[in-house]
């Protein structure tokens, strides 16, 4: 028997309201020449999105992301890995193990973060902009997922010292 996951079936939703909204935007940007994506017309939306139908997606996404960030953190410095953010720019060894992790961490977030985008675009404009919802779910996860990853790595390995520390004296 054949079991399909929740994740499968919610990259399939993810993906099928995509390709669904691409056709509309295509053809709006071939009306009006507009590419919307880092535009003054898309960051004036994304103020719009603060205080419009799913505004709390804008506390619980990042707060989700830090949780997971922390967690991996953790695991992190248990690994003696170096905190993620310094790992991905300065230690290539470790950065495909890193970004294979985070994206193992997140990827159910990130479409939930798309899908959502993709939904309070619609509530609120009548409107769906895929690359929008691409760039701006994403965002709202990946940042804070990052910075608490290296941060709890750093607050692990030093907490980690100071009782190696002590506990020589």
């Amino acid at each position: 028997m054949v079991r399909i996951s929740r994740s499968a079936i919610l990259y399939a939703v993810v993906i099928t309201l995509l390709l669904a909204a691409l056709p509309g935007a295509v053809r709006k940007i071939v009306e009006t020449g507009d590419p919307y994506l880092f535009t003054a017309g898309f960051f004036q939306d994304i103020l719009a999105r603060l205080s419009g139908p799913g505004r709390f997606r804008f506390i619980m996404q990042p707060l989700v992301a830090i949780i997971l960030g922390i967690r991996s953190g953790k695991k992190d410095a248990l690994a003696g890995l170096p905190p993620f953010i310094h790992a991905l720019f300065f230690h290539g060894e470790h950065r495909r193990e890193l970004l294979k992790s985070m994206f193992a961490s997140i990827r159910d977030l990130a479409a939930v973060a798309i899908l959502l985008d993709m939904v309070s675009q619609f509530l609120i404009f009548h409107n769906v902009r895929p690359g929008a919802a691409l760039v701006v779910g994403p965002v709202l996860i990946t940042l804070p997922y990052a910075l608490s990853r290296a941060m709890t790595n750093r607050l692990v390995r030093k907490s980690s010292q100071t009782l190696a520390a002590t506990s020589m004296k």
